[in-house]
């Protein structure tokens, strides 16, 4: 058997129902067998020093099933013994229970035409964010049918949201269940709070190819930005959702509901649309002004949005929009974020460096600039942004909109290590977990030779990109 990087263990361990949440008996190490289909993992208690033992193994379909876990109760001796009779033998995979779908594999794609972006995964510099898709896909506690091929397809963007928000959620030690057809997700913490989440993503009028798309700039003028089709296109996408009525649902009714959404409405939008799903949500448009000399941003309430259609702006000002408890949002769902947390955990590719550049949010009162930044993804100093992760974590850019007309609010409590953003007596204020937060960014594939870009060059060249092409 073969020891293994916490790091890698983390990845295993999000295939269990409540993820990296161990409680009072949290792995001290893990090993895997020579075969990579069994993981054995010692725990210790931390108040009585006991140690026990969780062992996983593949089932047929790779998805990891737990063999046995137990806590508090043997010796060291024990239970590495245990470990070491689990992995060292000669054994098969488990068997699919009675009844259970067997997992389509993820990358036989024999029975569809793959799309362009799906392809791209097969390429170098992206073999640590496929593996990591792939291990995601398997931890799914009951995917639907079509999910393979959907994300070989036209609906990569969808599901790869999904299988984000699944290790964000269980990142966090957040049970996640998928035990209805709608929602996608279910999620209940130890303290008896649940919540009921739905994926969406926010998609063009007309479809594009993802893969290789030049970029669009973002509208020049700041109302249309925030207030124009980027705001409609949210608004639209909402819609179509609560018009569902998810929350009239008998097992939702009474608990609190919230959307999950990122945006792919245009190429390389994720990278500028958030102020105008904050306008939206609250009829709010930000606008420059200048006091005492200094500029200052103030707040101006809006009714509509931009355009002939006359949707209104405020979707948080209505009671009728009160069974929506939250909005989740990110602005990082992209192969790019797979491979950057696989690459900061200490995956090797040694021809190639992957390179983050963009600006952190500046957290100065009155600031209206982000702070630029150029990291080496595998260095040290970006993984020490993270605390206490030891590299970038799932929920790095997950942020919480708050309803704050809500009938039956989300605590922040159920979602511990996110970016929350909540009014409280008429100000909109954030509560942030990570003491960093990435305002926006794009990641460099770059030859391991090549050198990191200043940040003196990212300000002066900076522009948005939805992720750079593979280095040649």
């Amino acid at each position: 058997m073969k020891w293994i990087a916490p790091s890698l263990f983390d990845v295993i361990a999000l295939s269990l129902p409540r993820g990296l949440s161990f409680g009072d008996n949290p792995p001290v190490g893990a090993w895997l067998s020579d075969d990579d289909a069994t993981c054995g993992a010692l725990t210790q208690n931390g108040q009585s020093g006991a140690y026990g033992v969780l062992i996983m193994r593949r089932r047929v379909d790779e998805v990891w099933c737990v063999l046995r876990r137990e806590d508090n109760s043997l010796t060291k001796d024990q239970a590495m013994a245990a470990i070491r009779e689990q992995l060292e033998e000669q054994s098969m995979q488990v068997p699919l229970p009675p009844g259970a779908r067997r997992r389509a594999p993820l990358w036989d794609a024999r029975n569809v035409e793959p799309s362009q972006i799906f392809r791209a995964l097969a390429s170098p510099t992206r073999r640590v964010g496929a593996w990591m898709l792939s291990q995601l896909y398997l931890a799914l506690p009951n995917p639907d049918q079509n999910w393979a091929s959907d994300c070989q397809t036209g609906n990569f963007h969808t599901r790869l949201w999904e299988a984000q928000l699944l290790a964000s959620f269980r990142e966090q030690g957040l049970l996640v269940t998928q035990d209805y057809q709608s929602p996608d997700f279910c999620v209940s913490n130890r303290h008896g709070g649940e919540a009921w989440i739905e994926a969406v993503t926010a998609n063009p009028v007309e479809r594009y190819e993802h893969y290789g798309a030049e970029p669009m700039d973002p509208p020049q003028e700041q109302r249309e930005r925030v207030l124009g089709n980027a705001a409609v296109r949210f608004a639209k996408t909402i819609r179509n959702k609560l018009d569902k009525r998810y929350d009239t649902l008998p097992h939702v009714v009474g608990k609190p509901f919230a959307l999950a959404l990122a945006d792919f409405h245009a190429p390389g939008s994720m990278l500028w649309s958030r102020e105008a799903l904050v306008g939206y949500l609250y009829g709010l448009f930000a606008r420059v002004v200048e006091r005492d000399g200094i500029q200052v941003a103030e707040a101006e309430e809006v009714k509509f949005l931009a355009g002939n259609q006359k949707i209104p702006s405020g979707l948080f000002r209505s009671e009728e929009n009160a069974d929506l408890s939250a909005i989740i949002f990110t602005n990082a769902c992209s192969i790019a974020k797979l491979s950057r947390v696989g690459v900061s955990a200490g995956a090797v590719l040694k021809e190639y460096r992957y390179v983050r550049i963009g600006e952190f949010f500046d957290r100065t009162p009155g600031a209206l600039r982000g702070i630029p930044f150029s990291m080496d993804v595998s260095s040290a100093e970006y993984r020490a942004l993270w605390n206490p992760y030891p590299y970038e974590p799932w929920s790095a850019e997950i942020e919480v909109f708050h309803n704050p007309l809500a009938r039956h609010p989300i605590p922040c409590e159920m979602f511990p290590e996110v970016t929350h953003w909540r009014e409280v007596n008429g100000e909109i204020e954030c509560r942030a977990f990570f003491e960093t937060s990435v305002l926006k960014s794009h990641t460099l594939v770059l030859k391991a030779s090549d050198p990191v870009p200043a940040v003196a060059d990212v300000v002066k060249n900076y522009r948005y990109t939805y992720e750079a092409p593979p280095a040649p």
